[in-house]
């Protein structure tokens, strides 16, 4: 298997269950990985999963609000095997850089893994 690895991926975004959250954003990080079977040889990027298209897949449906981050990774998983169907394993995983808690330091994340 190879994986394709995006990580530390940061993106401004409205995910969110409070009226708080959905009103003044918040700051993500995304780490991707993304594994398929390879043919005998590579040569081409037709032959592998392209990162600049997982990228552009990410960004795009990080601009679609989500309540909760659970939601958000389980949705991304499927359409990210939707667009690439020979990937057969997907990771992914969101941090919410400034949890809405008082007193809180650090950052809440959801991880999420499917194989198909």
């Amino acid at each position: 298997m190879i994986t394709i690895r995006l990580n530390q991926l940061h993106f401004f975004a409205y995910h969110g269950l409070y009226p708080e959250e959905k009103k003044i954003g918040a700051e993500f990080e995304i780490n991707l990985f993304v594994s398929f079977q390879p043919g005998d040889t590579i040569t081409g990027l037709d032959e592998t999963i392209n990162y600049v298209k997982l990228y552009l897949l990410l960004k795009e449906e990080m601009q679609k609000p989500r309540e909760l981050l659970e939601t958000f990774v389980m949705e991304v998983a499927e359409i990210i095997h939707k667009s690439f169907p020979s990937v057969q394993k997907v990771e992914i995983s969101v941090a919410k850089l400034q949890a809405p808690i008082a007193g809180f330091a650090g950052n809440v994340a959801v991880q999420f893994s499917k194989e198909f």
